[in-house]
């Protein structure tokens, strides 16, 4: 279904700021600022920027720990996003938790897991609470091709079926999991039919075009809203850096990147059509690109100036105050 110009708009807009934000990440990660794992989504903006545009105020989203564009696409402050990264106050988890454990209760962001597949029974978790409570919330529960062959995304899968749970399993195949060839880990490598044993419909889907996924996900968000139990979206799409910061992707040639950046790349696919359609034209693509780095350059700058956490801060939100 064809976008209209201001779904065009917003959609390059909230791709570009997730790219932008990636790359400053990568860039304080190489100075130094950010410690530990990072991982970047530089190249599968269009599968959460899609998806985002399919859901109604209220669901839920939950991921993995490549989180970061999920985050921003959810409405979550770019500011607060990169503080958590460097690890200070200012950051969603107060600095504590770094890119795998940001959560937004306000932006229904229920989080980045940093153990594999470990939001897909959460997920499920939260589509059950929905349907208890007999609202009708649908939750997007995302995860990457290689934690599509955890034991517990099946013991999910079962559940979720057999009690009609109103959750969207969103596979987000970047074809390599952490280093290996989804050829090479997985016997069927159509990852839309590992529901077929629970009677899950599933289909596959281009990734990297922003219009596909929206045109999906709603598809799949008003089979679950509407009581018929889960559904399975494979995503097929592509990241161009390494799995994380400290992966050189020797695996995989260059030819091969570049190939997908010049012919399949999600942002430049909607500026392109921008100018086609003449809704916009480089002046004002030049003024979006120049606001997206003034919030990213921002974020970056609020990042780097808010403290470290104070020592106390060891001692708090570790058990729940159920006297508060």
């Amino acid at each position: 279904m064809p976008f209209t110009k201001e779904e065009d708009i917003k959609a390059y807009r909230d791709m570009l700021l997730i790219r932008r934000f990636e790359e400053k990440a990568g860039q304080m990660y190489g100075m130094g600022l950010i410690g530990g794992f990072c991982h970047l989504y530089i190249g599968q903006e269009a599968v959460v920027v899609g998806m985002q545009m399919a859901i109604e105020e209220g669901d839920q989203v939950i991921t993995g720990y490549r989180d970061h564009g999920h985050m921003l696409a959810c409405g979550m402050d770019p500011k607060g996003v990169m503080a958590e990264l460097t690890g200070r106050e200012g950051g969603y988890s107060r600095g504590k938790g770094g890119s795998m454990h940001m959560f937004s209760r306000d932006r229904n962001f229920f989080g980045g897991h940093g153990i594999v597949g470990a939001q897909v029974p959460l997920g499920t978790g939260l589509a059950f609470a929905n349907r208890y409570r007999g609202n009708d919330r649908v939750c997007l529960a995302y995860f990457g091709d290689g934690a599509a062959n955890q034991g517990q995304v099946y013991e999910s899968f079962n559940m979720a079926e057999l009690w009609q749970l109103p959750v969207v399993y969103v596979i987000e195949n970047n074809q390599y999991a952490m280093g290996t060839s989804v050829a090479r880990a997985s016997a069927q490598t159509n990852l839309s039919k590992r529901g077929v044993s629970f009677n899950i419909p599933g289909e596959q889907v281009d990734g990297m075009d922003v219009r596909a996924v929206r045109d999906a996900g709603a598809r799949a968000v008003a089979f679950c809203r509407s009581g018929k139990g889960p559904y399975i979206l494979e995503m097929m799409t592509y990241r161009y850096r390494g799995h994380s910061m400290s992966d050189p992707a020797k695996y995989r040639a260059k030819e091969e990147v570049n190939k997908m950046r010049a012919e399949h790349d999600p942002i430049e696919q909607v500026r392109v059509r921008l100018l086609d359609t003449k809704a916009l034209t480089e002046d004002d693509l030049k003024e979006i690109d120049k606001e997206i780095k003034a919030i990213v350059n921002e974020s970056a700058e609020f990042a780097q100036s808010s403290p470290e956490p104070d020592p106390s801060e060891l001692w708090t939100d570790v058990l729940a105050d159920l006297e508060a």
